[in-house]
């Protein structure tokens, strides 16, 4: 009878600990508004497909700068098991040896195939997309209309777009702009690539003085001539939705974000888009990649756990969910005949627009390399000293590449 009811015990407490045997994976990302975003994602397709598998998922936001905090939290071992991995800062957690790279053990092929490069270095993937963004042209119709002018349209090259903007300035007179040129390495590097122009060589140093680059730079300065082209701190604007909202700027380059900005700030205004020109020379557009991965800690003692919810994360239901609701453009490269870019609204179109960016041209994701953001500097100062005026193209471009030697060969 002691005996039976030993055993009685012991399988009772072997019970207790099975169903305690659960698996947790922290996951880290943006503050603000990504918690409700991804808490409403984890609830709906995260947290029921794991249920079986007795894993369950948390999400902790890092609080004020990401980057930042993920690098402190890396160092000391208290990095989530899934995090966010910003592209544009890659470089930097690569060599810490703390990414897990994930080749061979996620199916990246039905990813767009730039997002994948984007996370790629030396033959390893260390992120999956989990949404990004392109640059468009957004234009005003309403000015474009007034002036009788063309609406921008996807066969303009640098010389045709530069011509119909010209005609609305000269139509409409000085209170009106053709584009907002903001002095920003964002807003101008993808036209450089349209000519032909990397960021960096095979040394990992920057050309800034290479003819592409300058021509690029020569093209996006020189809208301002005439005021063809105006910066956005000159309408008391900090930003180029911020001209478009004005109702005096016909163009403004940007991505998606500014379908939300402009349906709540400028509801009335009749707006398109248009893929970015073409260089008149290589017959190609170029564009950034703006985007975000799901990354792994390579420290993680449950990777197959991680994996899974990467998995989950990215999964089909999760794209259409995110593309439905209008919060981001999702990676998936079989979105494309999805029936939401389909749509006529302006809105709408615009994502369509941002979604064929990522595939129409020369397409490099938004990053830094080895020295972090202090990189563009060099390029945004040489952009803010010749749009107002205070240098040539030709000087700023010098200083650039002597201040961009300094920085490279620290």
């Amino acid at each position: 009878m002691k005996r039976t009811t030993c055993l009685s015990v012991l399988a009772l407490t072997l019970l207790g600990q099975s169903a305690l045997a659960q698996t947790t994976i922290k996951i880290n990302g943006y503050a603000g508004q990504d918690p409700a975003i991804v808490g409403d994602l984890i609830n709906r397709f995260v947290k029921p497909a794991l249920a079986k598998d007795k894993i369950t998922v948390t999400y902790e936001p890092l609080q004020g700068d990401y980057n930042q905090q993920l690098t402190t939290q890396l160092a000391s071992g208290t990095a989530g098991d899934v995090f966010y991995l910003p592209a544009e800062t890659l470089d930097t957690y690569v060599a810490t040896g703390k990414i897990l790279p994930l080749n061979g053990l996620v199916n990246t092929s039905p990813f767009i195939k730039t997002l994948n490069t984007t996370f790629t270095r030396n033959g390893r993937l260390y992120a999956i997309s989990k949404d990004f963004n392109t640059l468009t042209l957004v234009y005003n119709k309403d000015l474009f209309d007034e002036a009788k002018v063309a609406y921008p349209d996807n066969n303009d090259t640098w010389t045709s777009l530069q011509t119909k903007l010209a005609g609305v300035k000269k139509a409409l007179g000085n209170d009106y702009y053709g584009i907002c040129l903001a002095p920003d390495y964002a807003r101008m590097g993808q036209l450089a690539f349209s000519a032909g122009w990397k960021a960096f060589d095979a040394k990992g140093k920057t050309n800034l003085l290479d003819p592409n680059f300058q021509s690029a730079f020569n093209f996006f300065t020189g809208l301002a001539k005439d005021k063809v082209g105006i910066q956005p701190s000159e309408i008391s604007q900090d930003w180029s939705g911020g001209c478009l909202k004005t109702g005096k700027v016909a163009v403004a380059i940007e991505g998606n974000w500014i379908v939300g900005f402009l349906k709540d700030n400028a509801p009335n205004l009749k707006y398109g888009t248009a893929l970015m020109p073409k260089n008149d020379k290589t017959g190609k557009r170029g564009n950034f990649l703006y985007t975000v991965g799901w990354a792994i800690n390579a420290n993680t003692k449950n990777k197959n756990a991680a994996l899974k919810v990467l998995n989950l994360l990215t999964s089909p239901q999760v794209q259409q969910y995110v593309l439905e609701q209008g919060l981001a453009i999702p990676s998936r490269s079989a979105l494309s005949n999805n029936a939401f870019f389909k749509k006529t609204d302006a809105g709408a179109q615009n994502s369509a627009a941002v979604f064929q960016g990522a595939s129409d041209g020369t397409v490099y994701g938004y990053a830094f390399g080895p020295k972090g953001p202090d990189w563009a500097k060099p390029i945004n100062t040489a952009l803010a000293a010749v749009l107002s005026g205070q240098m040539s193209a030709a000087d700023a471009l010098k200083k650039a590449q002597a201040d961009m030697n300094t920085l490279q060969s620290r």
